[in-house]
């Protein structure tokens, strides 16, 4: 479970956006796409939403497990969703799930991933108290809960991992950690306003964002729409969710994930 313990270490333990099973899935994926080692038009949403559609990935008791495979050689990556509501995401046990841990899997890491999801049902199976996420407050309780459940498969992990897992431990509380542990990615809220003969809206507390976005939001609408991600002055926009008014007038309700390190 070395990757998970990664994960958590490098910040990429996030909380979802919404309840929604689609857009956490899109959302965790295109934070993937966004790992400086990850190769640009990497489509890790595709892989995935591909992956979904033919088998699901939930592994119970309020756990999800999705991967994407990739044909470049690489570290086995994760990233970590946390939903404070629950997921329903047609679950075998019917439990919504709370957790999604998410694989990127490179061609030579296939036997490391495939003892890694090995190890986390077992800690699943053998955990006492699976129950507390769903009732945790804030993403600290969610890493110590993280930690526990990483400490009942010691016997597999060896002493660098132990040493790593007590350093988290002794981290203070995440409101403190600097953002720039959040795995070098910044992510802000958008939204875009849109009409016939008007040029569109762009709501955002992001000055930088503002500025990248505002000069050109008029000619990659229709991407926005029909493909639901676009790329723009090193952000890169997914939508949520779209709202329909009268008048042909649609409000765009996005999220905007930037990498601060260069690629």
């Amino acid at each position: 479970m070395d990757t998970l313990l990664d994960a958590l270490q490098e910040g990429r333990l996030i909380e979802l956006p919404d309840n929604n099973k689609e857009h956490a899935l899109q959302f965790l994926a295109h934070i993937l796409e966004a790992i400086p080692s990850v190769p640009i038009n990497t489509d890790v949403v595709g892989l995935v939403m591909e992956r979904e559609a033919s088998t699901n990935t939930a592994l119970g008791r309020g756990w999800a497990s999705p991967h994407a495979r990739v044909n470049f050689e690489e570290d086995l990556m994760c990233v970590i969703g946390w939903s404070p509501q629950g997921i329903e995401y047609g679950a075998p046990d019917g439990v919504p799930v709370s957790v999604i841990a998410m694989y990127l899997v490179p061609s030579n890491q296939r036997n490391h991933y495939l003892r890694e999801i090995s190890l986390l049902a077992k800690a699943l199976r053998a955990h006492p108290e699976l129950d507390k996420i769903r009732v945790a407050h804030d993403l600290n309780e969610v890493r110590n809960y993280l930690l526990d459940l990483i400490s009942t498969a010691k016997e597999t992990i060896g002493p660098d991992a132990r040493a790593r897992m007590i350093r988290l431990q002794a981290r203070p509380i995440l409101e403190e950690i600097p953002p720039h542990d959040l795995s070098h990615l910044i992510i802000e809220p958008i939204t875009l306003i849109v009409a016939p003969g008007m040029k569109p809206i762009v709501l955002t507390q992001n000055l930088e964002l503002l500025e990248a976005v505002e000069t050109k939001a008029g000619g990659w609408i229709d991407q926005l729409e029909t493909e639901g991600v676009v790329q723009n002055n090193g952000w890169r926009i997914v939508k949520r969710a779209t709202t329909v008014y009268q008048g042909s007038r649609f409000v765009f309700d996005c999220l905007a994930i930037k990498s601060v390190m260069k690629r």
